[in-house]
């Protein structure tokens, strides 16, 4: 472009001062969708009388596939006239396999099926680590220890 023109058409150009008109900014007063969301639900549990329980760091879900739906640091609240329990945060798709040892106090009787069928899945996959070692036998033993404590409680008390 010739720099004639371009310093022509810049001196034309105005930026603010007299008779230019002013930029309108438009300001959104909606609130966010997750905003709207939470004071529904707030608004819905208050509604139900539900208590905010507190000192919960984590909720598991167990699903009837194996899979567990797992809440850490959730907001929980309750109502115990409903029975009803409104966990709130970001749950998480796990395998039950996933969140062992920690998990194993809160297995229930339907669980146990699926825990059986995990530890048969391990051990179709890790044969080496649950074969008996037939090669390594136990060895004899030479004294018994009931009759040496025995004999050494005897001779302290005489």
């Amino acid at each position: 472009m010739d720099p004639q023109k371009l310093a022509q058409l810049q001196s034309q150009a105005r930026i603010g001062g007299k008779g230019t008109p002013r930029r309108k900014v438009f300001k959104s007063t909606k609130p966010s969708a997750s905003t709207s969301d939470d004071k529904k639900l707030q608004a819905t549990l208050k509604k139900m009388n539900a208590q905010p329980l507190s000192g919960i760091e984590e909720v598991n879900m167990f699903k009837e596939d194996g899979k567990v739906i797992h809440f850490t640091n959730p907001k929980v609240s309750a109502t115990t006239g409903a029975n009803t329990f409104v966990i709130n945060g970001n749950g998480e798709d796990k395998d039950i396999s996933e969140l062992f040892p920690g998990i194993l106090s809160q297995l229930g009787p339907d669980s146990l099926a699926t825990l059986r069928r995990l530890a048969e899945e391990f051990q179709t996959k890790n044969p080496e680590t649950f074969k008996d070692d037939v090669d390594e036998e136990i060895p004899e033993l030479v004294e018994d220890v009931s009759k040496a404590t025995l004999e050494e409680n005897a001779a302290d008390v005489d």
